[in-house]
């Protein structure tokens, strides 16, 4: 609301004063942009009292007022609020930094600490507060500072939140500089009031809004801490999707000729973004950190390589035992016993290079593991086993990537768990929409994907690009040990293939491309040796 001023009666008259103040109070509370709101207070209490200029203070912290917005018509000067011209000077201190007494020179900060409105008719006759500054500034504009009307502003919790001063009243039948009289006076207090109570609301609802900010990437930031192999996951991909969902509110194709956000919604958006992956907090770090097809809480393969060294000493037991009973020539047995050291140490490279997970297995490989397998160990106790176990069978012939199948299904759990989660939070109206954008992003255009099933015509355009952004994220990270980070060009390839599949939103895909977000994410985010050159004009379309 850019205009509020526009719509408040005109403060001729008394009843006209009595009747722009109350559309100011209405008008006060429905501004929602700070700086504007500023700007509002000042501006009104100038036209109540037909001053010349003024400046309002905010209260910064408990010790220091700070300089929001100064005015001063005669001069032409306007700064801070949504002038961008900034203000110069530093705060003003409440309190004495070394003693802590009060800070009573100053006419500002005497209001707030007292708490008190001070009327000075002309501020050369005043003796109880230092204008030593506001001299100097009259001698280097020519200017003459006169009289200042100094009001506190009073939170509910009376407690001071702000300081509104206003100088050089205006005779409004001759404009000649005047003292604040008694029928003002009230007036402005009045508005101050309310003003006071529009700012603390605007403050709470910050203070409310920041809190819960500060919640929400706090857990996602536990999240990944929990995972070393994900870490910057949770926030990466909210900088993508809000990315690609702007340039889908700036875009002018057809696709998105009705499609815009409002400042609410791009704020739903964001905090989407940051929870998207919140369910992650119940899926195990064994399964959320398995980089290796035997790995649990630690990597099996170590077991099964003291397995190889045992198998290893056996042929050579059985050698030097073939040798000392003369059972044939040593040549021969020397033979034997290499080309059976030399098949099980290819046995193991081969088990060792099959428990990274990294190509698809085939069928021949499947079926070496069963036969490695079946070969026959004897423990300490003398007893005999197969020297892999069924579970680290099942493991090692995962045909692709290092999840069995009920891993992958604990994996995918976790989308079900964050919009369970989601769904439970009292979200107040402008962020109903939270939940379906976060739990969306494992869908597939064409239904096929978890954890609802959602076709595109079912999600929305938010929802889409995140999924966009989560795949995204995933092929470019170079934080995963268990698979190289992908080029530019390998990862746009990749999901121009998810695109022809109905994996990903095709319109969003294009977008991603057209817009150059895939290039400014790139620039935020990849390594230099990532970032190739990608011909965008193969992939749209």
């Amino acid at each position: 609301m850019t205009s509020t001023a526009r719509h408040i009666a005109p403060a001729s008259t008394d009843s006209g004063r009595l009747a722009r103040l109350i559309d100011l109070g209405i008008a006060l509370s429905a501004e929602r942009n700070h700086n504007r709101l500023l700007e509002i207070i000042l501006e009104e209490a100038q036209a109540l009292s037909h001053d010349d200029g003024g400046t309002l203070y905010i209260r910064e912290s408990e010790t220091r007022l700070a300089f929001a917005i100064m005015r001063n018509d005669t001069l032409n000067i306007t700064l801070g609020g949504t002038s961008g011209n900034l203000i110069p000077f530093p705060p003003l201190w409440l309190y004495d930094e070394k003693t802590g007494a009060p800070n009573e020179n100053n006419v500002a900060t005497y209001s707030a600490v007292h708490n008190e409105t001070v009327n000075i008719p002309d501020a050369y006759d005043a003796k109880k507060f230092d204008f030593t500054g506001t001299k100097a500034f009259d001698k280097n504009t020519g200017y003459r500072s006169k009289s200042f009307l100094t009001i506190p502003l009073v939170n509910y919790e009376d407690h001071v939140i702000g300081v509104l001063q206003l100088i050089n009243a205006k005779n409004p039948a001759t404009g000649e500089t005047a003292s604040f009289g008694p029928d003002v006076q009230p007036l402005i207090e009045a508005l101050t009031s309310q003003a006071a109570v529009a700012l603390d609301n605007q403050q709470l609802l910050k203070g409310q809004r920041d809190l819960l900010e500060s919640f929400i990437k706090l857990i996602a930031s536990a999240i990944d801490e929990k995972s070393p192999y994900t870490g910057g996951h949770c926030q990466r991909v909210p900088t993508l999707t809000e990315l690609l969902v702007d340039a889908a509110c700036a875009s002018e194709d057809p696709a998105f000729a009705a499609f815009d956000l409002s400042e609410d919604e791009r704020y739903e958006v964001h905090i989407a973004g940051w929870m998207h992956d919140c369910g992650k907090v119940t899926t195990p770090e064994y399964v959320m950190d398995k980089a290796a097809k035997l790995e649990t809480i630690f990597d099996r393969v170590e077991i099964v390589r003291v397995r190889f060294e045992v198998v290893k000493r056996e042929i050579e037991l059985a050698y030097w035992r073939a040798l000392a009973e003369n059972k044939r020539d040593a040549a021969e047995l020397e033979a034997r016993r290499d080309a059976e050291l030399a098949a099980i140490e290819d046995d193991w490279r081969f088990l060792e290079k099959a428990n990274v997970g990294g190509e698809a297995m085939s069928d021949a490989d499947v079926e070496r593991v069963q036969r490695i397998a079946k070969r026959r160990i004897r423990g300490a106790d003398g007893r005999e086993s197969n020297l892999l176990t069924d579970n680290e069978v099942y493991n090692l012939t995962i045909r692709r990537g290092t999840l069995t199948k009920e891993e992958r299904t604990v994996i995918n759990n976790h989308m079900a768990v964050t919009i369970k989660m989601l769904e439970q939070l009292p979200f107040p109206r402008n962020l109903r929409r939270v939940p379906e954008i976060a739990g969306g992003h494992h869908e597939k255009m064409d239904g096929t994907g978890y954890p609802k099933g959602l076709t595109r015509d079912q999600m929305s355009v938010p929802a889409r690009a995140m999924a966009i952004a989560d795949i995204y994220e995933a092929l470019t990270a170079a934080d995963r040990p268990y698979k190289k980070a992908k080029t530019l060009s390998e990862t746009i390839r990749i999901m121009y293939n998810m695109k022809k599949t109905a994996h990903i939103d095709p319109d969003l895909f294009d977008l991603l491309l057209k817009s150059g977000v895939y290039k400014k994410y790139a620039e935020l985010f990849l390594k230099p040796e990532q970032i190739d050159e990608v011909e965008i004009e193969k992939y749209l379309g």
